[in-house]
């Protein structure tokens, strides 16, 4: 009788650790996926950089150090970044061209400017389209660090080495008040 008692606890854990193990491969499959929706768009942004920066330098010359700083930031190649690099640097991007498009408020020609008008359409969906694939990547990512974290599935996220995620945060920046001038 004791015999049928342990050999039914054993199969109960047996099969509590396949349930979240499958789980877990699951979780992180959908992370990794809403990452990829998020990249192709946060690629798009880093292709459509250098447009913005050369159409804006031949209106803004005595602007470079703005328009420097942003150039930089692309200076790595986008494909070889892992997922946490590319987090922060476009967290920084995000930062540089907010003042790149400020700028065009002080240079009406530019604002003017066919092409400006358009690449602005651009990054605006763009930027757009960030935000509703940050909103799915964080969700999945809280989904999956409560897995990881809570009791006792993250005795097996340890055993098997799965371990929280970054969510992709605001930066400071983007927290300030936008200070608008009249």
């Amino acid at each position: 009788m004791w015999l049928y008692i342990i050999i039914a606890i054993i199969i109960i854990i047996l099969i509590m650790l396949f349930v979240t193990y499958n789980s877990f491969v699951k979780l992180s499959n959908k992370v990794k996926e809403a990452f990829s929706t998020m990249d192709v768009y946060l690629k798009k942004r880093w292709d459509l950089i250098p447009n913005i920066v050369e159409t804006v330098k031949c209106y803004a010359k005595h602007e470079k150090d703005t328009l420097k700083e942003v150039i930089e930031l692309r200076s790595d190649d986008y494909d070889k970044m892992s997922v946490d690099e590319k987090i922060k640097t476009n967290e920084q991007i995000s930062k540089g061209i907010s003042k790149i498009m400020a700028l065009a408020e002080s240079y009406p020609d530019l604002k003017a400017s066919e092409n400006y008008k358009n690449l602005s359409v651009q990054l605006t969906k763009i930027e757009d389209d960030i935000a509703n694939s940050r909103k799915y990547y964080n969700g999945t990512v809280r989904i999956y660090n409560n897995k990881v974290e809570m009791f006792p599935s993250n005795i097996i996220a340890k055993i098997f080495g799965y371990k929280s995620k970054n969510m992709f945060e605001a930066s400071k920046s983007e927290r300030e008040n936008v200070k608008i001038e009249l």
